[in-house]
This record gives structure tokens, C-alpha cells and sequence, in this order.
């Protein structure tokens, strides 16, 4: 039964695997997010905090976009662990930085399931992912805006605290 019930999925078991590993970076995302937040917090980049809570939130709704899709689709969505959250950052560059990096991690590997799923005939995974291509296009525009704006301010004097302070322009009301 078990092997019947795997060939009545929307989508193939490789892809219903990867999206398994997307579900665990989209929590590791917004674990790590909430870690940016706390050192915000805590070195008085009040507005940057805000900003990482929201990024926060918003990477867990992704992962349970993507649950609730395996769900639909008669897969297995697995509740990811959440290890290796790095707390220490030594500037809000760094932060910011960080974020990039990881915005792109997760570009390229929404990217790959597209591949894998466009090489085996996935049409359903792929068309599900679109909208996640599209997001990540925004995620990733967004920091590098906000780092833009961190080289033009400057990290000098009252540069830290304008810099927070234009952080809202990138918070969704």
C-alpha cells in the first residue's frame, strides 16, 4: 500500500525530499533571523531589529507555504530541526551581510529544485516554486539596497543611527 500511496503524489518523491531540505532552511532562515534581531536589540539598532523580526516571520511563512503545499500534494513534510544559529556578529554590516549571504544560499537552492524538478517532469513543484524565484528576487534586492545605503551613510559617528533609522523605509507596514 505504502508503495501505491508514494505513486498517487502530485509531485515526485525526489522532489518532495528537496522541498524537505527547503522546509529546514526556511526554519534555519528565520531562526537565524531572530538571532539578528536579538544583537539588534541589543547593541540599540531598534529599527534593524524590527526589520529582522519581520524577515523572521516572513521565512517562516515560507517554510509553512512550502509544508502545507507537501501536505496538499500527499507528501511527507517533516518538521525540520534548528541547529548551528550563529548569535555573534561584530557590526551591523555584519548583520546585514550575513543576511545576504544567506538570501543567496536560499536563491540557489530554490533554483536547484526548479532544475531538478524541470529535468524530471515536475510541473506541479515547478509552478509552485515560481513564486518563490520571484520573492527571493526581492529578498535579495532589498539587502543589498540596505547595504548600499550602510556604504553611502557610513559606519562613523551618528552613521550607525542613521543608518537604523533608514532601515524603515525597508519595513512593510
Amino acid at each position: 500500500m505504502k508503495d501505491i500511496a508514494r505513486q498517487q503524489l502530485s509531485i515526485q518523491v525526489e522532489s518532495m525530499d528537496l522541498l524537505n531540505g527547503q522546509i529546514k532552511m526556511e526554519a534555519h532562515a528565520s531562526a537565524a533571523y531572530l538571532a539578528m534581531a536579538s544583537w539588534c536589540e541589543q547593541n540599540g539598532f531598534f529599527t534593524s531589529a524590527k526589520f529582522f523580526f519581520q524577515q523572521s516571520d516572513e521565512e517562516r511563512g515560507h517554510m509553512m507555504k512550502i509544508f502545507r503545499f507537501l501536505v496538499d500534494a500527499g507528501g511527507n513534510p517533516i518538521s525540520p530541526e534548528v541547529t548551528g544559529i550563529n548569535h555573534e556578529f561584530s557590526s551591523i554590516l555584519d548583520v546585514f551581510e550575513s543576511s545576504l549571504e544567506h538570501e543567496i544560499r536560499v536563491t540557489e537552492s530554490i533554483k536547484n529544485i526548479v532544475k531538478k524538478a524541470r529535468a524530471s517532469v515536475d510541473i506541479t513543484t515547478e509552478r509552485f516554486l515560481d513564486w518563490f524565484i520571484l520573492e527571493q528576487v526581492e529578498e535579495e534586492n532589498t539587502i543589498r539596497d540596505i547595504l548600499d545605503m550602510i556604504e553611502l551613510t557610513g559606519m562613523e559617528g551618528v552613521g550607525k543611527q542613521l543608518i537604523d533609522d533608514k532601515v524603515a523605509d525597508w519595513i512593510e507596514g
